[in-house]
């Protein structure tokens, strides 16, 4: 292993993270930003605290860009595979942990700090105090009175109510005497509780009744980062709307990420940089998924076409989406969430916040491009080639995926009656709508949601979580296990099913009428396969071993079936799941040692199984 080689590749990945970040510095300003309350009146603001938590992750990036690069300098420019699987793994883990600095330094706020079961019942209430791992405490169990007033708090957000919206809230005219005489009455409940005239930042929130909101820490900023550069979506973030919370530029940074990780940071640092021969071997590394021969014989020239593919199509969703409404800020941010396959949304209630058919169906059109392998994206925008894309055996598949589950959600859905309507136009009509988009927004793992289909039927539900496992066509920015893996998967079934009964006849294995040349590629599929059903396995124990039963709180019935959708969606890079992780919630809920898991399957899910699995093995680090 040629470790100097390895350094001074890395510091070109840091330095490029560290420029990124720059271009998240202007969306500070009030002229971009949003209207931040810094007095008694609302008046635009300058966000301080995420313009300089950028600037000090800017600073972090430069210095380690300087310290591999000093150490790296005196190497050979000879890499070989082994240096190129350790320069994606490492870029992959380097970029996480320099892309989670914004959120640390800017102390960003990621949920509430109570969680409140049925009533009757004791709330888990966070200790803001407590320097142990376990952080969670069990309360006393609230009054009647004390849980309607808390409800009513949580409901805000951590804006909070006033007295008199406190009263209304709860028709209770003493709910202000029931929250002071809660929070003077236990020692979790005073952390937790904030009451009017006790924190005076920010101060349109001084006279209110809040709830404390716990800050990101080094795992929630680690989980936030990976999500983004691995196109996940998933998010700990309870609370995207709210500039106090997560200020505008920082907010821009967590949609950066995304666009970063669409095509890879390797493919990046091919297009910049160069490595002459050695970029076929960094792009091979880096692309997920058995790939088709390049568009160009030089693979730099390559990873130039796919990037200016990819760049365009974000202009161009960027402008449509203008065109349909959205602000330039929500327009960028959605199209990056959308060409890289990520998720990420400005908005709480995701793109279902805007309710407009046009919007959705746009970014429907956009999700199955992305989720299209690039070389075809190539040939029908570039070549002006249609017939290649109509003719791909993977990609017939995948459409035919697409149309045929679809088919089957609207069917059930209307059965059930999961969309509402008024009659049968407007049901059918809801039906196609938010069926269509939530099966290409899973099958391409995207994740965005315009309907809360956790509450689908039990069949609808199944479906998409297995759509999980399927994921977008090979070369493309999706994530999950690929459509040609499964056709050549199902191939090779049935190749051996055949050889148990007639061992004496010899099949070739064959893709599109054309023979398979590699020999090695039956196994490698069987493999690889295996290698995720035991991945998922052993993830899928450990979080029902490690996470604790009152995550579910009153639902624990569904840890079996919520931790096994959890382990689906981080290591597909789908983003949302079943139950606690489903449409309308979020991953802060989990512990650290939950979420440092979450973290590596992400990374995992897109880079490939195998290049992120030799980074634990000493035999990969030795010398040749």
């Amino acid at each position: 292993m040629d470790y100097r080689l390895v350094a001074k590749s890395l510091s070109a990945v840091a330095f490029l993270i560290g420029t990124a970040m720059f271009f998240s510095l202007p969306w500070a300003h009030p002229a971009l930003g949003r209207r931040v309350v810094w007095g008694p009146e609302d008046v635009p603001g300058f966000e301080w605290r995420g313009f300089f938590s950028l600037v000090g992750s800017m600073i972090a990036c430069i210095l380690a860009a300087a310290a591999l690069y000093r150490y790296g300098r005196g190497s050979q420019d000879r890499l070989y595979r082994k240096e190129a699987m350790a320069i994606v793994g490492l870029s992959w883990v380097m970029a996480t942990v320099l892309g989670a600095l914004p959120y640390y330094f800017g102390g960003i706020e990621r949920g509430p700090g109570l969680r409140l079961m049925r009533e009757g019942e004791p709330a888990r209430a966070y200790d803001f105090r407590a320097v142990r791992w376990r952080k969670w405490h069990l309360t006393l169990p609230l009054s009647s009175d004390e849980y309607r007033a808390v409800q009513a708090l949580l409901k805000t957000g951590a804006v909070g109510l006033s007295e008199d919206e406190l009263q209304r809230a709860t028709d209770n005219p003493n709910a202000a005497d029931v929250l002071h005489r809660l929070a003077e009455g236990d020692s979790l409940w005073r952390g937790v509780l904030i009451v009017p005239g006790e924190d005076p930042s920010p101060a349109s929130r001084a006279d209110n009744f809040r709830i404390r909101w716990i800050r990101m820490g080094l795992f929630d900023s680690l989980f936030e980062s990976q999500s983004g550069f691995s196109t996940t979506g998933a998010t700990v973030i309870a609370d995207l709307e709210d500039p106090v919370l997560v200020p505008h530029c920082i907010l821009f940074w967590h949609f950066s990420t995304h666009f970063l990780g669409g095509l890879g940071i390797i493919v990046l640092f091919v297009v910049v940089l160069g490595q002459g021969s050695a970029g076929k071997a960094l792009m091979r590394a880096e692309m997920p998924g058995p790939t088709k021969e390049g568009a160009t014989a030089r693979m730099q020239h390559t990873a130039w076409l796919f990037a200016g593919i990819y760049c365009a199509l974000n202009v161009v969703l960027t402008a449509i989406l203008i065109l349909e409404g959205l602000t330039l800020f929500d327009a960028l941010c959605h199209a990056f969430g959308t060409m890289a396959t990520g998720g990420f949304s400005t908005r709480n209630a995701s793109v279902g916040h805007f309710d407009s058919p046009a919007i959705e169906y746009t970014i429907v059109l956009f999700m199955i491009l992305a989720g299209s392998n690039f070389t075809l994206l190539y040939f029908l925008l570039v070549r002006r080639q249609p017939r290649r894309m109509l003719r791909d055996v993977e990609w017939r598949v995948y459409i035919s995926i697409i149309a045929g589950v679809t088919l089957l959600v609207v069917a059930f859905g209307l059965l059930h009656n999961d969309f509402g309507g008024e009659g049968w136009l407007e049901r059918l009509g809801n039906a196609l709508r938010f069926g269509l988009f939530q099966v290409v927004s899973i099958l391409t793992t995207t994740g965005y949601g315009t309907h809360d289909f956790d509450r689908w039927n039990s069949f609808g539900r199944a479906i998409l979580f297995v759509l999980m496992f399927v994921g977008g066509c090979a070369g493309s920015t999706g994530g999950g296990l690929k459509v040609i893996r499964h056709i050549l998967f199902l191939k090779v079934l049935r190749l051996e099913a055949e050889q148990a009964f007639r061992p004496t006849v010899v099949r070739l294995l064959r893709l599109g009428g054309e023979p398979v040349e590699d020999p090695g590629l039956s196994k490698s599929i069987l493999v690889y396969f295996g290698t995720v059903a035991a991945v998922v396995v052993f993830s899928w124990l450990f979080v029902i071993a490690a996470e604790p039963d009152a995550t579910w709180g009153s639902d624990i019935e569904h840890k079996l079936i919520d931790s096994a959708s959890a382990v689906a969606a981080t290591l597909n890079n789908i983003g949302p799941g079943l139950g606690v992780v489903g449409a309308t919630q979020n991953y802060g809920h989990f512990s650290s040692m939950t979420k440092f898991l979450f973290v590596w399957l992400m990374m995992a899910g897109r880079v490939e199984l195998f290049v992120v699995l030799v980074l634990f093995m000493p035999r990969f680090w030795r010398s040749r």
